[in-house]
């Protein structure tokens, strides 16, 4: 098994920072500061992320998908928002019902421009979360409607497989999904991330088909093959490892995002750089992440 470590990459450390995204266009980093209700974007400068850009919600922020031209689709607590540049965010869709002890989480665009997003519970009710697609029409579908705490999202190389992570049952789930019409097949386990302690979160895939998972409460990304075989670990400085992805124009930095939340004034004291943005070299090649397709109403 190979062994990797993480530098900090970022001058600024943030409550929960999660779901980073390489925007290629614009060579720029974006992801989202899950307690402070922000959207974030930065430049990759060698070894270091630096921070130029927010846009700040009053409500918390899950995840952040960019369009082409720079429009951007960012989930809130319980609504999706179209955000164009100079104007207010627009409502896009509206996922969770009301009253429902829920909130947004992870998400990501599939391979056709699709954007997926997962639900969590606020409550101690499990198993009746969901994950769920926006469609080009505004719609949603729902694909799993059985998790506790649905996460990270990443697909194979050729878009032919999707991966999903439910954080509490640790599960890392694979099915054959056709990016042109978006039928789903049923799942089963890829991976089961026991031994070591800690939860998958977020994960990203590499063009040789690996998975790189952020395990939260280790200090530690993964990377697994699409048998379940452990390959790597990358040794990060926080324990709450919370996302990653490939960044740069060739996609091979993995910057990984962490959190402060949820730890001890004596962890905080034990791990002083938690929230910050990190970086590790892994000789791999991320896949590319689609853009956001847009909303045709």
């Amino acid at each position: 098994m190979q062994l990797f470590s993480a530098t900090v990459a970022s001058e600024s450390a943030y409550a929960l920072a999660e779901g980073p995204l390489w925007d290629a266009p614009r060579e720029r980093l974006l992801w989202v500061d899950i307690d402070a209700g922000s959207v974030h974007a930065g430049r990759l400068d060698g070894g270091t992320v630096v921070a130029d850009a927010a846009l700040h919600f009053a409500e918390t922020v899950a995840a952040v998908a960019c369009a082409d031209d720079g429009q951007l689709l960012v989930a809130g607590a319980r609504d999706l928002y179209h955000v164009r540049a100079g104007s207010a965010p627009e409502l896009a869709a509206r996922p969770i019902p009301a009253g429902r002890a829920s909130r947004l989480n992870d998400g990501a665009c599939d391979p056709a421009g699709r954007f997926l997003i997962g639900t969590m519970a606020l409550d101690a009710r499990r198993g009746e979360e969901s994950l769920q697609r926006l469609e080009y029409d505004g719609s949603m579908t729902v694909i799993d409607d059985d998790l506790t705490l649905s996460n990270g999202l990443a697909w194979s190389p050729d878009g032919a497989v999707l991966y999903s992570v439910d954080t509490i049952s640790g599960v890392i789930w694979a099915r054959r999904y056709d990016p042109r019409t978006g039928a789903c097949a049923e799942r089963s386990a890829a991976v089961r991330c026991r031994g070591g302690g800690g939860s998958p979160d977020g994960v990203c895939s590499d063009t040789d088909g690996n998975l790189w998972v952020a395990v939260w409460g280790v200090g530690e990304v993964r990377c697994y093959s699409p048998a379940g075989e452990r390959l790597a670990t990358v040794t990060v400085p926080a324990p709450h490892t919370s996302s990653v992805a490939f960044a740069g124009p060739r996609r091979d930095v993995l910057v990984i995002t962490t959190a402060r939340a949820q730890l001890s004034s004596a962890q905080l004291d034990a791990f002083p750089l938690s929230g910050h943005l990190f970086v590790a070299h892994v000789e791999a090649v991320g896949v590319a992440v689609a853009p956001w397709a847009g909303l045709a109403r």
